[in-house]
């Protein structure tokens, strides 16, 4: 059976940073398309960053250009986000998300929720002014 589990969300102040960390159990995603998406109160759950570790590419939506990272361990299984200079409108709950296979850049496919088969359960993130 597959998991995912998030951790490391919380409270922070406007600038701070935060790394968030996604342990993966029950198979390894080494070929296909795992990352971040967030879903503020109120909102569609949306993309933030995703990468596919063979090929080394990394999609960002541009609120995370220049703030956030991604980063796995592979020894551990374990995804991270790393996030820098947070805002308040950065403030939801993050998802962990793995694909089963490696999302194509064409119409976007790595940022619809839908092309994702595994979803961890969520951390929260709230950033105040």
């Amino acid at each position: 059976q597959v998991q995912l589990v998030e951790s490391g969300g919380g409270l922070v102040q406007a600038g701070a940073s935060l790394r968030l960390s996604c342990a993966a159990s029950g198979r390894t995603f080494d070929s296909d398309t795992m990352g971040w998406f967030r879903q503020a109160p109120g909102q569609e759950r949306e993309f933030v960053i995703v990468s596919t570790w063979s090929g080394g590419i990394t999609y960002y939506t541009d609120s995370a250009k220049g703030r956030f990272t991604i980063s796995r361990d592979n020894t551990k299984n374990i995804l991270y986000l790393q996030m820098n200079s947070l805002k308040p409108e950065d403030t939801a709950v993050y998802y962990c998300a793995a694909a089963n296979t490696r999302l194509p850049d064409y119409n976007r496919a790595y940022s619809r929720p839908r092309n994702y088969a595994y979803w961890g359960q969520g951390t929260q993130v709230t950033v105040s002014p």
